[in-house]
């Protein structure tokens, strides 16, 4: 499990009925457990999944799918059918559910037990057909959802359940997302505009104008004290010319003030409760520049940030980092500038870069 996720729970419903008695359910109960618990220790996964029982009826379904939506730590619902479990008594809890659902298409026994195999077995044991009932009821009613075949010990299947998950977590993370914008946009671009009413309606965002002048009362409490400890470390963790610490230079001024930004900015950051900011070119305030080098810093804590009022590359940027926590690698916002086309040596200068 990954610890920026020990918060989070993925809850595993079974599908069955009591046609085959109780008896049979109590199997269903012991299986689904069984493969819970292998799924669990299996080291792929990265959000721990949560056994909530086999539902046998319309209103068990119902219940389980209303309980789901208002449990915070449930982040996402997988669901299995171990006997045949007739797709009408979904109907009312798919319709119910609000959190990311996957549909798991396995079966508790890898192999067909051809020397032993009986009635009682394959009254139990119809995976194939109960999923396959599912899956249909799933289509009729246009729900969105992950579709999972494969066997539930194997890898290919463990690991895809697992890159769920994360989005299950990054859903999540996206209900409560505020994005402020410094200022509007830059005049006059089009890619950075968007819909706002239907970002909320449909993902989660919830995208607000954040007055400039507002960021600049932050930007005049930041002390000298604090401004030159901050730049302390730029010059500590970034390669750079001795000659930018002359604090009588026009860079040092450049990079001290640069520091003020990063300090303010992270203030209003955690004032609001925002996960995500943009700047754009336009409206500056008293900064003398663009606040690049505090952008780059706050995505490495997870903030997401866009250019020229870009909102939703903001949201994109904060969504990809959260999810991806655990992972090697990093996430980063690149803004592409000018080409160069020189045959195998063609490239891209891009900036804003974080890693």
């Amino acid at each position: 499990m990954v610890k920026a996720f020990e918060n989070f729970e993925v809850w595993f419903i079974t599908g069955a009925q009591l046609l085959y008695g109780g008896d049979a359910v109590v199997q269903v109960d012991g299986h689904s457990k069984e493969m819970v618990n292998g799924l669990n220790q299996s080291g792929k996964l990265p959000i721990k999944i949560v056994y909530k029982g086999t539902a046998n009826s319309s209103k068990e379904v119902s219940d389980l799918m209303s309980a789901a939506n208002n449990d915070k730590k449930c982040v996402g619902v997988i669901t299995w059918m171990h006997t045949f479990s007739p797709a009408k008594m979904w109907i009312h809890g798919m319709q119910t559910l609000k959190k990311p659902l996957l549909h798991l298409h396995t079966q508790y026994n890898r192999q067909i037990p051809w020397q032993t195999m009986d009635m009682d077995f394959m009254n139990l044991n119809q995976s194939a057909h109960g999923d396959r009932e599912y899956a249909h009821i799933l289509s009729r009613l246009r729900k969105n959802h992950k579709t999972v075949v494969g066997y539930w010990q194997d890898d290919n299947t463990q690991e895809r359940i697992a890159v769920w998950s994360r989005v299950c977590a990054a859903w999540t993370d996206a209900q409560d997302m505020l994005i402020i914008r410094f200022g509007d946009q830059m005049n006059n671009v089009a890619v950075t505009d968007g819909d706002k009413v239907a970002a909320e309606q449909v993902l989660g965002y919830h995208v607000d104008y954040y007055p400039i002048n507002d960021v600049m009362a932050y930007y005049d409490k930041v002390t000298d004290t604090e401004t030159k400890e901050l730049v302390a470390t730029y010059f500590k963790e970034y390669d750079h010319d001795a000659a930018l610490e002359n604090e009588k230079s026009e860079a040092y001024e450049k990079i001290y003030n640069s520091a003020k930004a990063e300090i303010a900015i992270r203030r209003v950051l955690k004032d609001t409760g925002a996960k995500a900011f943009t700047t754009n070119f336009n409206d500056l305030g008293k900064f003398d520049q663009i606040p690049g080098l505090a952008s780059q810093r706050l995505m490495q804590e997870g903030y997401g940030f866009g250019a020229e009022g870009d909102w939703k590359s903001a949201a994109l940027y904060r969504t990809t980092w959260f999810m991806t926590q655990g992972m090697t690698g990093g996430s980063s916002f690149m803004e592409d500038y000018t080409l160069n086309f020189d045959g195998e040596n063609t490239a891209i200068l891009e900036a804003t870069c974080s890693k």
